[in-house]
């Protein structure tokens, strides 16, 4: 055997061993390919069934909030409602503090300028009731 054709022959085994070795290496990455492609669809699958429940609870959800809107707005009213009565309040005691302080002396505090005051209003009824007969 001559070098050339001695050369040609180990050239030739070498392509076969590199042409075994990419078959085997396509071959593994083909399944691992079908694997990972029947993972991906199950997981598809399972994302869909997901969005689907999430859908469905976020209907579920905007129907209840639908319904409880009403409350929301009525507590909000009651909640102005309570703040006007506060500041009523607030301005009655601010004129029984003020006519307590101007008050004569003797006045028994918030109490005595009411009772002083409903008196008169009585009293000016009984006076206006007692010239129309």
């Amino acid at each position: 055997m001559e070098p050339g054709q001695l050369a040609l022959l180990i050239f030739a085994v070498a392509f076969l061993i590199l042409v075994i070795f990419i078959g085997i290496f396509l071959m593994r990455l083909t399944r691992s390919l079908g694997v990972i492609t029947l993972d991906v669809d199950t997981i598809a699958r399972s994302s869909n069934e997901i969005l689907g429940n999430a859908n469905t609870l976020l209907n579920d959800v905007n129907g209840k909030v639908k319904k409880l809107d009403p409350t929301v707005q009525a507590m909000a009213d009651l909640s102005e409602t309570v703040s006007h009565l506060n500041s009523s309040v607030q301005n009655v005691t601010n004129r029984f503090s003020s006519a307590k302080s101007t008050a004569s002396a003797g006045a028994g505090g918030v109490a005595a300028v009411v009772a002083k005051k409903a008196t008169s209003a009585a009293m000016n009824k009984f006076k206006s009731k007692k010239t129309e007969v």
